[in-house]
This record gives C-alpha cells, structure tokens and sequence, in this order.
C-alpha cells in the first residue's frame, strides 16, 4: 500500500521579485489613486501580495497534492471534486481574491491588472486545479458584462462575481477540436424568445462541481439555418438549472455530465463531458439577446483572450514554485566533494548547489521564470495604461490595446512551452528523487503539460501571431513593438556592464523584424505552406526578443537601484541576481534568435516533401 500524501503546502513564491515589477521596474504608482485606480494605493497592492501569498499557503496549497491523489468522481450525475475544495472555493470568495479585477458595479475591487496578474499567479501556482473553476467563472462573467443584455448582467454577473454561481466555456466537440466552426451544436427558437439547445460538448474544464449552486455555461452552437463555419455560430448562456427572475433556482435545464476525463495531471479539476437537451428540454439564451445572432466568435474571443493570460500565467505559476522549490533543494541536499577537491575521496560532501551544473540549471529557471512573469506583467501594464487613457487620449489607448493583442499569444504559448521544460529542469535538478511523489515537482510537471494544449494549442497561437496579429493596424502595433525595443538598445548600448548584451538584443530585434517581412512575402507570393512551418519558430524568435528586453530592462533598473543600497543589505544581492540573470538569458538564449531568422530564410519545406509511408514501414 503506497503512503498517504500529506495535506501540507509546497508552494513557494518569492514576494519581493513582485514588488520589484510592479513598483520598480513598471512603476504601477504612477497609475495609483487616478481613474479608474483611485482606490488603490502602494501600501493596498503590498498588503494584497502579502495577505493573498498567505492565504494560498494556508488554504488552497495543502490541498494541492491530496487533489491530485484524489481527482474527482461521478456519483449519481454529479461531479464530487476532492475534499476539501468546497470549503476553499468558500474561503477564496470569502477573502475577495477572484474580486480583486472585477467592476465595482458588481462588488469588485476595481484593482489594477498588472496586481491581479500577479494574485492569479499565486493562485494558479498553489493549486492551478483548483483555481481552475474560479479563472472560468471569472472570463465567463467577463463576457456576459461585455456583451449581455442588462438583465443578463444583473441576473448572471452578481452571482459569478461574488461565487455562488460557476461558469464554463463550451466550445470543443467530439468530432471537432480545434476546428471550431464545424460544431454541431444546434439551437431552436422557442416562442418565448429562448432556444432549445441540442449537442455534446467535450474537455469542458470545471464543467461541473457541488460547491456551487448553478454552473453556467457559454456555448456555442448553431442556430437553424444559420451559415456554416464560424460565421453561423452564436454564444449562448446556458444554466445547468434554469433560473427565475430573482436568481432563485427554478429547476433542471436538462444539461448533463456523461464522464470525467481521465488525465495525465490537473486532476483536481473535472474535465466534463456535457450533453445538452437528451430530454429535449435543455433552453439557453443569446448572449446579448436575438440581434447578437452569429456574434458567438467575436464574443468568444473577449473570453478565449482573457482565458489565454490566464493560461500563460499558470504555466509561469507551476514553474516559478518548481524551480524555487529546486533551489531549496540544491542547498539542503549534500552529494559529491567540490570540484576543486574532486579526487580527494576524504573531501566533505558539499551541497549540490556549489556543482557548476546544477548552478547552471538553476540560473537557467530563475532567468525564464522572471522574463516570463515580467512580460506577464507588461502585458497588464499595457491593460491598466488602456483603461486609463481610453477616455482621454484616443492614439495612447489604441497603442497600448495593440500592444496587448500582440502578446498575448506570446505569454500564452512560450509561458507554457518554458513552463512544461522548467518543470522538467527542476526535477532534473533533484534527481532521482525529483520523480518520485515525495517531491512536488512530479506533479508541477505532469499539472503543466496541458497548457501548451488547451485554450487553443500552441501552434494556433503562433498562427494568430503571423496570420493576424503582426498586420493588425497595417503592421502599427510590430512596428511600435520593435520602436520600443530599439529606444531601450539606444538608451542603454554603451551601458559598461550591460552594452554586450544589449548589443545582442539590437541584433535579435533586426532579425526579428526582417522575419516578419520574410513571412509578409510568403503570403504575397502564394507560399502559404512555408507560414505555418515557421510560425512556431517565428513566435519563440519573438517571445525570446520580448523576454530578454524586459530582463535588461530589469537589470538596467537593478544597476540603478544598488547604488542606493546599503553594503550587505539583501537587496543588494538581489539586484545582483538580476543582473546575472538578464545576462545570462541573452548570452545563452537570445543568440538563437538570429540563428532562428537564418533558418527561416532557408524556406525549408522537408516535412512537406516526405510521404506518409516514408514516415515508418508499419
């Protein structure tokens, strides 16, 4: 019989790389105590920080490991989550976390993304089971306030805003993954204005539970007679209890959970599959009501948009507690004399962390997993800048609103790819052990392996990235992209510890840009088939760029900021570690930026030459 695991926290964050972000490096105080920040000030975001890393370790982190021993079950119709859940899911609204960003016109805090960012980086990385339901709930709300009716919004966000109602987003089918617009879901007028709704939907993450008293689901499906493709797909709110008016619960609405996958990781969270309408008395509503009719894709998209940071955060999240929880480790565990005394048998054993590769590994994960969560947080930094200025100057909010439509499927798919091999560093780092369950970075690496898959594979991110994103607005939002990076190697080139780097930088932004053109070629020319060949590799060339700008932007702020620490402070060793850091990633990862440019221009079209019986005789 295998021993129980503990219910004990093994999370771990490291709150002063946080404050450096938001109050250094962004300097989030320029936006605090203005509109639409007015309530927020310095000393609320620290004690947000401090009060949310405690209750993660307090609540939601001991259940993390028992969660994934326990997964969920079907009893009776009906999803049973792990124990525990109910009771954290209570506690979680209780302590206002999954309000911080809501609208105060529905009992939200109204707090800046760029801090939300980071809560829901604690959240997702002390249980990203758990905070699974809460992250649907949340976007699912965000949709219904965008584009619901005023009922809809007065019924529906109240109720998902403050937890007493979940929420779920319904778009894959059994026969349709990605490839959306061939959904089969249909939707019938009733006389009464509703539609009965007809269909299976699979993979439905948080798809159902007992901790709340209604699930609400968006779906998509396809109205009699509505166009094929996306085109003819409408989103509709669709309870699993059909509610009153009041918000009282009126009865079934005839939506049922036929099984729980079975999955390699996040097993806390139950991933559904959902019929509608098997009695034929399943109803929903158009979000928006019957003039929004083939709007489900746009309005999905405000959804998907949102769910896609949340999913890059949480590749950030697991792999930020992997590598500090292997860091610990490689001071505690004592293997091996020191390199210096490696032939001398009687030389003591030292911890592991003095061994040049175990150091190698772990600057390795510090340098990705601070680049990730900073270009996390200058992506909500441009959010927080957009709804400042969206009222009052027009060309600052549409510059920083494409700048967030440009990253987004940067954090998404290299915060999730990085997320999934620093895990497997860290369990590198521990060794043998690290693959047992003794350890949590097993389950940290098994828990972000679904990440580069869901919320739209990684390979459809790099296709928005080329296909859509870097021609919005003529190309504006790249070029604003590119000027910015070439500001900051004009400003800091001839910096005496940085200038290297930096020079490196300037190079990878030019092989950068001559690829975007490269690809607008391809498309001109009627080489189509070299775009999605290369799109992967043209996102990483991009996230790279990004990623290592904003780590020599941290450094160049850490150089600064040293010289008004005392001699010994930790500060001083922090900033160092930036420092380090920023050089590192641009000496070991963002040369092959350039590599990247030189290989694209090979138009290499090999796996379009190969057979399918080329492949393997089997």
């Amino acid at each position: 019989m295998s021993k129980p695991i503990p219910a004990i926290n093994r999370y771990k964050a490291d709150l002063r790389e946080f404050t450096f972000l938001l109050f250094e490096q962004f300097e989030i105080g320029e936006l605090l105590g203005k509109a639409p920040f007015d309530a927020w000030g310095a000393d609320e975001c620290r004690a947000t920080l401090t009060e949310c890393y405690r209750w993660v370790r307090e609540v939601s982190g001991p259940l993390n490991a028992t969660g994934d021993v326990q997964g969920c079950k079907l009893e009776g119709g009906k999803v049973q989550t792990p124990t525990g859940f109910a009771a954290a899911w209570k506690s979680l609204y209780e302590a206002g976390w999954k309000q911080l960003g809501a609208d105060p016109e529905f009992g939200g805090g109204g707090a800046p993304r760029s801090l939300v960012v980071l809560v829901e980086e604690m959240l997702s990385g002390a249980n990203v089971a758990f905070s699974m339901y809460s992250a649907l709930t949340f976007g699912a709300a965000e949709v219904i306030h965008a584009f619901g009716t005023h009922d809809q919004q007065a019924l529906y966000c109240p109720r998902m805003f403050d937890g007493r109602w979940s929420g779920t987003m319904c778009l894959t089918e059994p026969h349709a993954g990605s490839d959306v617009g061939s959904a089969k879901t249909s939707a019938k007028r009733n006389p009464d204005g509703s539609y009965e709704i007809t269909g299976t939907k699979i993979f439905i993450s948080g798809g159902d539970n007992e901790f709340t008293e209604n699930v609400v689901h968006l779906v998509l499906a396809r109205v009699e007679g509505a166009p094929a493709g996306t085109k003819g797909l409408t989103l509709f709110i669709v309870p699993k209890n059909r509610p009153n008016a009041d918000g009282t619960i009126a009865g079934s609405n005839d939506v049922s959970v036929a099984n729980i996958e079975h999955k390699m990781g996040i097993n806390g969270s139950a991933t559904c599959v959902l019929n509608f309408g098997d009695a034929g008395a399943c109803v929903g509503w158009p979000v928006g009501g019957e003039t929004k009719l083939g709007q489900g894709m746009p309005q999905m998209f405000k959804l998907m948009n949102s769910a896609r940071i949340v999913v890059g955060v949480q590749g950030l999240s697991v792999a930020s507690s992997a590598f500090l929880n292997a860091l610990d480790y490689a001071k505690d565990r004592k293997q091996g004399a020191n390199m210096a005394q490696w032939k001398d048998p009687s030389a003591p054993r030292v911890p592991i962390i003095e061994h040049a590769d175990v150091r190698r590994m772990l600057l390795d994960m510090k340098s990705r997993v601070e680049g990730i969560r900073a270009l996390a947080v200058k992506l909500t930094h441009h959010t927080d800048s957009w709804m400042a200025t969206q009222k009052t100057d027009e060309k600052k909010a549409a510059y920083h609103m494409g700048q967030v439509d440009l990253l987004v499927p940067l954090l998404k798919a290299y915060g999730t790819d990085q997320g999934f091999r620093i895990c497997e560093t860290a369990i590198q780092t521990y060794g043998g052990v690290g693959y047992t369950k003794d350890f949590p970075v097993e389950q940290y690496c098994r828990d972000a392996k679904i990440f580069s898959i869901y919320e739209g594979t990684n390979h459809i991110q790099a296709m928005d990235l080329v296909g859509r994103k870097i021609g919005q607005a003529g190309g504006a939002n790249l070029q604003a992209f590119l000027a910015d990076v070439g500001a900051f190697a004009q400003k800091h080139g001839g910096d005496p510890v940085l200038g290297p780097a930096v020079k490196t930088l300037s190079g990878a932004a030019e092989a950068l840009g001559s690829s975007a053109m490269r690809l607008l070629m391809w498309f001109q020319t009627g080489n189509l088939a070299l775009v999605p060949l290369h799109a992967n590799r043209f996102l990483e060339m991009m996230s790279e760029t990004a990623v290592a700008w904003m780590l020599l932007e941290g450094a160049a702020v850490a150089i600064e900021k040293k010289k008004t620490v005392a001699a010994g402070h930790p500060d001083a060793a922090f900033y160092d570690g930036k420092v380090v850091a920023a050089q590192y990633f641009a000496r070991n990862v963002l040369p092959m930026v350039e590599l990247k440019a030189k290989l694209m221009a090979e138009e290499d079209k090999t796996p379009l030459d190969i057979s399918d019986a080329g492949f393997a005789t089997v």
